[in-house]
This record gives C-alpha cells, structure tokens and sequence, in this order.
C-alpha cells in the first residue's frame, strides 16, 4: 500500500516530455502526456515508452504496469502521421520507416512484457494507441470507448499488429472493421479480443482498479473488473456506493458488431476487396449499405492490401504481423494514397481525398501481391 502524498510524475531523462513515469507503491505507471494532440505518439514519446518499459521489465520494484493517457478525451488517438507525411515529402522517407521500426519494438516488447501490463482504455484508442495497450495482458475499456484501427482513411493500412487481433475476431468481424476504419464501443472491443472488460469510466472506477492492483499487481481483468464496479473480486460487496450513470452505461453495453453477424459474415467473407463492396452495396440491410459507403470511400489501394494482409495475419504469431506490417511500411510510404490521405483527413481537413485509383475495380491483384514482395 502507498501513502497518500501525491506521485511525482517525471519523464524519462533525454526522451522528451510527452510520456511521463510514476512509481505508484508496486506499480510502474505510464502516462501518455499529450492531451491536446489526444496523446498522439510522436517519435521522442515512442523511444521514451521502449526505454522506459525495458527498464522496468528488468526492475524488481516493479510488479506490473499501469498505462493511461492525460486529458480527457482518450489514451492516445495513433501515431504522429502528419510529421510522417512531412518527412516523405520532404524526402525523408527512411525518417518515416525509423519511427516504424521503433514503434513496433514497442508494441512487441508489451505483447511480450514480462510482467503484468495494464492498459486503461478510456476515450479514444486508435491506431497506435491500439499497439501500446491492447497487446497487453490486461485491458480495460469503459462506455466512452472509441476504439479504432482507422488506417484506410488516410491511404495506410491497420498496422502495429492490430490484424492480429482482428483476423481471429468471430467471423467477419475484424474484416469490418479493417475494412471500414469505423470506430466501435468498448463491448465490441472486447468481442474483437482487443480488450478484456468493461469498466465504468471515471476517476473514482479507476481509482478502485489502482487500488486493487497496489494490494495485488496480478489481479486479471474479470477480478479488476469487479472492483471497477464497487464490487469485490470475488463476489462479495465493496462499501455501497450510489451507482453512477457511467457505471450503468457500462453494465448494459451490448455488442454491436455481434448483433450485426447476419449481413456482416456473409458480405465480408472471401478475398476479393471488390466482391466484398459489391456484396455490401447491393444487400437489403441498411447497416450494410452504409458500410458500403465508408468502404468505397476509402483508399482503394489500401482496402486491397489490407485485406490481403488480414487474411496473412491469420496464421501468423504477433512479432510476424509486425515483421509484415515492417514490410509494407515503404510500400504505402512510397504510394501516393499515403501523402494525399493524410493531407484530406489531417492537414486541410476537406475530407476530399483523390486516391491514386478510382476504384476496388482497378486495383490490380499484381498490385496487391507486389506490396508484399511477391
């Protein structure tokens, strides 16, 4: 148990300000420090985050890790794309496939991580979020929850090994939303295997979850749970408390994915980007149309070879998704879709992207092997 003085919060010395430590009794606490960018990971926070957690990992003090992110709009909204872009343009492509590399080592050393590794997924969890936090042994989503693998949007693809999770989600589910880049709830993270339980939102359900961990660091998901609820760990009661409207939006969440099974099994099966978009336009369910028309306005180039790489995922091992994921980096660096995306999504912000290809039609099937070198 630790005192009630305040934690001294610091970053790791010569890594830059944007993630910030705390030794929290027996837990490591990570905080990602850049609220205003919804704690968007930059290269100075990526090298910060593997220094630190290697540290740990090999610390005795430490028992497990605790990640959250400031502010209160989520954990981390992704990586850096627009200093991506500029590096391209620029010219500075390898700057671009550095930033990768590392960012990588860090999802691949939390999948790995030795120890306990708690993630605490309020808010939005996008892109980069997703790989430092749902790689991880325990992780925690709450209702305000927008989790997200949005990479087709701007001409990339669902990297930081998030296919994964999703090429093992049931069904046709992960192929949703790698295809869509649509955002789901905290009960659809869960049915996704890119999160464990959900938690009510708010300081005082973490606080209990902190709590839990300092007298036990190897309570899992379902015990945390519990706790998160004013619950006890093993199904007795904590000290009544007045619910509060975040913890019953939490305890009545449904999955929407799973209630949407009927149409999206049977339009997103097969290999074919093309076939799946035909199927989805011309399917009687309304949900489906509309998926038809986040997936058709979405980089052409990108839904193929997300695809292709979706299905590869599926029988390959964590650090082999990211070993792909290395591999298809400078292909999309290279592509124009890349630049061009982020420009209309992030830069002017006129949401009018004009991709390389005019359709899934004219993606090409040489195209898409010729992204994976083969």
């Amino acid at each position: 148990m630790r005192d009630d003085a305040p934690l001294t919060w610091q970053p790791a010395e010569g890594h830059g300000d944007g993630v910030v430590y705390a030794v929290d009794g027996p837990l490591g606490r990570v905080r990602l420090d850049r609220p205003r960018a919804i704690n968007a990971l930059d290269r100075a926070s990526v090298d910060s985050l593997l220094h630190q957690l290697r540290a740990w990992a090999d610390d005795d003090r430490i028992h497990a890790v605790v990640l959250d992110g400031a502010g209160e709009r989520g954990l981390c909204a992704g990586g850096d794309v627009r200093a991506l872009r500029e590096a391209v343009l620029a010219g500075r492509q390898q700057e671009a496939l550095d930033y990768w590399e590392a960012e990588y080592a860090v999802d691949a050393l939390v999948a790995a991580y030795p120890k306990p590794y708690v993630a605490w997924m309020d808010g939005i969890v996008m892109g980069g979020g997703v790989g430092i936090s749902a790689h991880g042994s325990v992780r925690l989503v709450t209702e305000r929850t927008r989790l997200a693998m949005p990479e087709v949007v701007i001409g990339f693809f669902p990297d930081v090994a998030g296919l994964h999770p999703l090429s093992r989600a049931p069904g046709e589910t992960g192929t949703h939303v790698a295809l869509t880049g649509a955002p789901v709830g905290g009960a659809d993270a869960v049915l996704l295997g890119m999160a464990d339980a959900v938690v009510p939102s708010g300081e005082a359900s973490q606080e209990r979850v902190l709590a839990a961990l300092r007298e036990d660091p190897t309570r899992d998901a379902t015990a945390l749970a519990a706790v998160a609820a004013g619950r006890s760990a093993t199904g007795g009661s904590e000290p009544p408390t007045e619910p509060s409207p975040a913890d019953e939006a939490a305890s009545v969440q449904a999955s929407w994915l799973g209630q949407q099974r009927h149409w999206i099994d049977e339009c997103y099966r097969g290999d074919d980007a093309g076939e799946i978009l035909r199927r989805l336009r011309e399917h009687p369910e309304p949900a489906a149309q509309e998926a038809a028309e986040l997936v058709g306005s979405r980089s052409p180039h990108s839904v193929a070879v997300t695809l292709e790489a979706l299905r590869r995922a599926g029988s390959m091992t964590v650090p082999e998704v990211l070993a792909q994921d290395l591999r298809l980096g400078p292909v999309f660096a290279a592509h124009p879709d890349f630049v061009e995306g982020v420009r209309a999504q992030l830069v002017d912000k006129d949401r009018q992207p004009r991709w390389q290809h005019a359709s899934l039609a004219d993606v090409t099937r040489a195209e898409v092997l010729a992204a994976f070198g083969t």
